[in-house]
Parts: C-alpha cells; structure tokens; sequence
C-alpha cells in the first residue's frame, strides 16, 4: 500500500465509525432522517482528519475521496454493530408496543401495533441478518454518495491557509 493511500486509512475508519456507530444506535439512528446528518458527518469527519493530518491544503477531490470511504467502511460498522443491537432490542422493543397496545383506544392504532408484534415475535436472528443484509447495499450506496458531499464540504469547511512560498 502507498504512501498515498495509507493517509486516506485512518480518516476512513474514524469517518467511517462515527457513520456507522450513530446510524446503528436506537433512537439516535432517526438523526439520518433529517438530511443524512449522521452520513455527511462521517464524511466530513474524515475531511477533518485527512487535514489534521496534512501540512498542506486538502482539495476538495481529497476530501470527496476520504468521505467515499468513510461511507463504505460506515456501511460495514454499521452492518455489524446493527445486528447485535436488533437482538439485543427487541425484546424491548416488543415490551413497548405491548405496553402501546395496551395504552391505545383507536382501533386502528391497535390493530397496526398488534400486527407489527405478532411479526416482531415471528423474527429469529436469520431474520434480523436477512433484514441487514438487504438493508447493507442500500448503506453502501446511501452512505458511500452522502458521505462523499460531506467529505467535500468537510474540505471546504476545515481546509487549511495555503503554505507560503518558499524563498
């Protein structure tokens, strides 16, 4: 491996798990429902590392590229953190939505929530990985295309002064 790709490696997995770990988390995962937030984070998270790293200005095709991937590798923390926390969740999950149905008059409320649990209860662990594994590609494809446009803006945002000229 270069020189050159060696320095894109760790803003990569630092962009990469600040993506991955904030879209798997429950509830805080919803931060990506407004504008890709966590995904463009991760992207110009790598941006910042990839200066913090580097004498001199980053362009913002450097940047594009630590955001590209810091989005791949985000896809893939976020395909194996998101796993275990699904098992580890839902049983709670299912305690809420009974505890919702209960709560709830509205019939149709009730029936939409009884549904959901009655399916909730069918999932094992091969259903959970299947459901991953189909959501992975949408991960990389989202998060690989909105980590990029945050890599670029993280360079615009965190690029340092150009270096005098040397005499």
């Amino acid at each position: 491996m270069s020189t050159t790709t060696n320095r894109f490696v760790q803003p990569a997995v630092i962009g990469g798990l600040v993506l991955g770990v904030l879209s798997a988390l429950p509830i805080v995962y919803l931060g990506n429902l407004c504008c890709c937030l966590w995904i463009i984070s991760g992207g110009a998270v790598a941006a910042y590392v990839l200066q913090s790293n580097e004498r001199a200005p980053i362009t913002p095709a450097d940047g594009a590229l630590a955001g590209l991937l810091a989005g791949l590798a985000g896809a893939a923390i976020h395909f194996v953190l998101s796993i275990p926390i699904d098992i580890i969740i839902g049983p709670w999950e299912r305690k809420f939505g009974e505890q919702l149905l209960e709560m709830t008059n509205n019939p149709q409320m009730r029936d939409i929530v009884a549904r959901s649990l009655e399916q909730s209860q069918n999932n094992g662990i091969a259903f959970i990985i299947l459901r991953r594994l189909f959501v992975l590609p949408l991960m990389l494809l989202v998060g690989s295309a909105f980590s990029t446009v945050g890599g670029v803006l993280g360079a615009m945002m965190f690029k340092k002064p150009a270096l005098p000229a040397q005499p």
